[in-house]
């Protein structure tokens, strides 16, 4: 197989924080010896979650095997996902902010027409359902756990407990229609078509003021792995929490 340099479009605080971890772990497990270095550990991981190649074309260009980098990138997922904020945590921050905006994603996974629970009829693909939470600059604060794509953003959100927590904490939100009833503390726009006067002008604000999430899921798709996953359903969540985790340490 041949090999070329490449490049990742990241800085090197996320390889350095990322090494960091990776060699605090290995102190505290007694590791003594690995094939690669903790930069180089990082920098495979960063690799298969920034630029989504696959576990050969890893394992060829660091010259290790398939199997030992499925275990690095594992290994250093799990060390991530382990510091992304939990909803509460994220509540902290967010009782900072005039308010924060919330919407909903389905990453694309490669299911088969079988897999009727994880394929979003809104989206016409299967996919995992994951909420998110952006400051009113459109900033990532919180990134939810993955549920089946099939599931309705409304249900996901009561799912995790986002209505309730933002009503606990006074938190004021804001959201697209698909949240329609989720109580006091999510602001929606008005249903209907057709408006005229202040309810045409109040949805058109609304926009403006709701669009800026839409930085905070570029944010997330900007990691390509996200754009596609082909790993197991159950290894979505670890994924997404770890990218939240280098957002934010970077």
């Amino acid at each position: 197989m041949l090999v070329y340099p490449s490049a990742i479009d990241l800085s090197s605080r996320a390889l350095q924080h990322l090494s960091g971890l990776l060699a605090v772990h290995r102190r505290r497990i007694g590791s003594r010896w690995r094939r690669l270095t903790c930069s180089r550990q990082a920098l495979l991981v960063l690799a298969h979650l920034r630029c989504g190649d696959t576990y050969a074309r890893l394992a060829a260009g660091f010259r290790i095997g398939i199997a030992t980098a499925y275990r690095y990138i594992r290994e250093a997922v799990d060390l991530l996902a382990a510091l992304a904020p939990t909803l509460e945590q994220a509540m902290a921050t967010a009782r900072k902010k005039a308010y924060v905006i919330l919407d909903g994603t389905v990453l694309p996974i490669d299911r088969i027409a079988a897999d009727r629970p994880f394929y979003s009829g809104k989206k016409k693909h299967h996919g995992m359902n994951v909420q998110v939470l952006a400051d009113p600059a459109g900033r990532l604060i919180w990134a939810s756990d993955a549920l089946p794509g099939g599931t309705h953003d409304l249900t996901a959100a009561r799912t995790h407990g986002i209505p309730a927590v933002l009503a606990a904490d006074d938190v004021k939100c804001w959201a697209d229609k698909a949240y329609q009833g989720a109580g006091p503390a999510i602001r929606v726009p008005i249903r209907g078509k057709h408006l005229r006067g202040w309810r045409r002008r109040h949805n058109r604000d609304h926009a403006k003021i709701r669009s800026l999430g839409e930085r905070a899921m570029a944010t997330l798709k900007y990691w390509r792995l996200l754009r596609k996953l082909r790993c197991s359903t159950t290894r979505t969540t670890a994924v997404v929490r770890a990218v939240v985790a280098l957002e934010l340490a970077s």
